[in-house]
């Protein structure tokens, strides 16, 4: 199964756009019911061509009964029901809509509710992290999940985000290059210490972090390699606790969607890396609830490889394996680089590929990637 990322505002408004997707020759399309905010090229879009959208938000109608304490913004910039509308405007192409749901990742919620947020050794707030220690961003994500299947009824669902974020993020006007942390300091920086993480920590654990990190820069100082040599004993216990909160988080979203609606197929972006922060959350072990696990293919091909081979190598029988494959820059708008990409990562264990973006992309772009499409197929 090959699938192509979308937005709701890709899609409504614009009587071209169900066509012109199944025209990629894909088999389906994942279709954004909560996102985070962005500024995305609307290159086809009979209205605009950029669009502004400053914060969170859940493309269905929002049901005040069906919230707790945490609850999604609906959008300005697009129709409250944008979700909907798109679904049925793609399934009448013959389309089946996988609902992409962006989980923990909400700069919205994390602004309004600061005690549920990561927060690094330092107590630095991610205000766009929400942090599933906290049973309230637990209980938020399963109310999220089921109404995006009760509402939504989506042919698929393709869980985002699905654990604690972490350090590296794409923030307003980024500004933190120059600190020349590494990527054992972003690891370290991504371990939360929030009021409900800090207390699960062995007593050490945050003055090792900050000494760690404050060691960068001190050439008269050793440098870990490694998180592990960074945290040195408490590092199998930190690393337990956090790959448990995202094992939790997974395992009950995964209880509501088979309650709520036992036939959809469940997909994890997933990263088997344990000290994974992101929005491939660490899966070490794999899950096998999950229907399909798709890993992250957005950097050097090779790499990419190895990552998937792990991944494949922690699949069950019968569970699908996806590649997330980058159509955008600084990918080239070239298909014969396109179809070396695919049979890379075919070859390291994919049987799907998962394609980002078919919204942002030009044509150019997108004839590249049909062309491959069809190469590897």
């Amino acid at each position: 199964m090959n699938i192509a990322y979308v937005y709701p505002w890709d899609v409504v408004g614009d009587p071209s756009a169900p066509e012109r997707l199944a025209a990629l020759g894909v088999d389906a399309v994942a279709l954004a019911a909560v996102y985070h905010s962005t500024r995305a090229a609307t290159p086809y879009h009979p209205s605009h061509r950029v669009l502004d959208v400053p914060y969170p938000a859940f493309y269905l109608p929002v049901r005040p009964s069906a919230w707790g304490r945490l609850v999604p913004a609906a959008p300005t910039w697009t129709p409250a029901d944008a979700y909907l509308q798109a679904r049925d405007a793609l399934k009448a192409v013959g389309l089946p809509v996988h609902a992409w749901t962006v989980l923990t990742h909400n700069s919205h919620l994390g602004a309004a509710h600061p005690d549920l947020v990561v927060r690094n050794a330092f107590g630095d707030p991610y205000p766009y992290a929400l942090c599933p220690a906290h049973e309230d961003v637990i209980e938020y994500c399963e109310r999220l999940v089921q109404e995006i299947l009760t509402v939504g009824e989506p042919d698929g669902l393709i869980l985002e985000a699905c654990g604690p974020l972490g350090f590296g993020h794409q923030s307003v006007h980024e500004k933190t290059s120059g600190a020349d942390w590494t990527s054992v300091d972003a690891d370290l920086l991504s371990l939360c210490f929030c009021e409900a993480c800090a207390p699960r920590y062995p007593e050490p654990t945050r003055t090792q972090v900050r000494a760690a990190i404050d060691r960068t820069g001190d050439m008269s100082a050793p440098q870990p390699t490694t998180v592990e040599e960074a945290l040195g004993p408490v590092a199998d216990e930190v690393l337990a606790i956090r790959v448990g909160l995202s094992t939790s988080l997974r395992e009950r979203l995964i209880a509501v969607s088979r309650r709520t609606a036992p036939n959809v197929p469940i997909t994890l972006h997933a990263n088997p890396d344990p000290w994974a922060a992101g929005a491939f959350a660490p899966l070490p072990a794999g899950e096998p609830g999950a229907d399909a696990l798709v890993a992250n293919c957005w950097g050097d091909p090779s790499t990419d490889a190895t990552r998937l081979t792990r991944l494949t190598e922690l699949s069950r029988a019968g569970q699908r394996v996806g590649a997330y494959v980058l159509a955008l820059p600084p990918r080239p708008a070239d298909a014969a680089v396109l179809t070396d990409h695919l049979r890379t990562y075919a070859k390291a264990g994919a049987t799907e590929f998962h394609l980002y973006h078919a919204g942002l992309a030009s044509r150019e772009r997108l004839t590249a990637l049909t062309e491959a499409l069809r190469q590897i197929t």
